[in-house]
Formats: structure tokens, sequence, C-alpha cells
């Protein structure tokens, strides 16, 4: 299991839009066979920074997952909603137990 965690912040007036394209990305993207989670996480005390939760059940999953055209429509749709460039950090899941998810 493979996780990534994406961080994102947004301009003011783009939180709404980003919002509607993240939640429409994240249904589309549970739906892929590699993915076994996609969550969308804003946080609490700054409503411009999300978090974006990946589970991927191979290596091979993120790469499929970036060729998909709802993805590919995701990632042009919000380009310019960003405040700052978008960061990823890759983890491997411990605990709980990744076959589980």
């Amino acid at each position: 299991m493979l996780i990534v965690l994406v961080q994102v912040q947004v301009k003011t007036e783009s939180i709404a839009a980003f919002q509607e394209a993240s939640r429409e990305n994240a249904r589309l993207s549970r739906q892929e066979p590699g993915i076994a989670r996609f969550d969308v996480m804003q946080q609490a005390d700054d409503p411009c920074r999300f978090v974006l939760l990946e589970a991927y059940r191979t290596a091979e999953a993120p790469a499929a997952h970036k060729a998909t055209a709802h993805y590919q429509a995701w990632r042009d749709r919000v380009a310019d909603m960003m405040a700052v460039p978008r960061t990823s950090v890759r983890y491997h899941a411990v605990s709980p137990d990744p076959g589980g998810w």
C-alpha cells in the first residue's frame, strides 16, 4: 500500500471552486481499481489549505491515476487556483493493516 499526502494551498477566492473540482476528482478516483482510498480534507484553522490523501494498492497505480481523463481535467482546472505549487510526500502503510482499506 502506497499512501500519498498532497498538500495544497489555494487562493482565498478559489476555495469553493477547488472544493467542487476536488470532490469530483475524488469521486471518480475512488472508482479506479488501483485506488483503495481518496479523501479531500480542508484544514480547520486555514480554509485555504487542503490535504489530499491518496491510498494506492500497487506501485503502478499512481501513474495509472495520472493517466486518467478526470485527473488531467482536475489538474488543469485547479492549476490557477493554487497560491503556491502543491507538494506531495509518499508513505508506506504500517498500521492499520493496509489490507483493511
